[in-house]
């Protein structure tokens, strides 16, 4: 039932990330496209849920804005190489095939194709409160 729930949760992750981006990072080299979003049985932190699983693109030398989950993600790189950068940790860069973990609420300060030429593609799983509009909430400029 663990392994369910984690397989769930990187799902709703990914679909979270994607919807978001889809909305808000089309015009700067990064595209979403969602998947699957759907409710889920388990409850996250005792409330209902939902996962969502979403494909992020992202082009040669392009980025994300800085943003937010309301739940935890988990990602699959499917291409390319991926930039990460989490809160004020240390930026980690990522190959296809590998995976990674973004915790809730955590600043996903970088994301990038740190790459010159080639396109990077994700798989991500984010798990959210049940219907929650937004899975990926940019940061306010300071």
């Amino acid at each position: 039932m663990t392994r369910t729930i984690l397989t769930l949760a990187l799902g709703a992750s990914v679909g979270i990330g994607g919807m978001l981006f889809a909305n808000q990072h089309g015009h700067d080299g990064e595209s979403v496209r969602v998947i699957s979003s759907q409710d889920i049985a388990e409850k996250l932190d005792g409330k209902d849920a939902g996962a969502t699983i979403v494909e992020v693109t992202i082009e040669a030398g392009q980025s994300g804005v800085a943003h937010r989950h309301p739940g935890p993600g988990f990602v699959y790189v499917l291409e390319g190489e991926y930039e990460l950068g989490i809160d004020d940790q240390p930026t980690k860069r990522y190959k296809a095939g590998e995976t990674f973990y973004e915790p809730t609420g955590c600043l996903h300060r970088v994301s990038k194709n740190p790459a010159a030429k080639g396109r990077t593609r994700l798989i991500a799983v984010v798990l959210h409160p049940r219907g929650e509009k937004e899975i990926a909430v940019p940061e306010k400029k300071h």
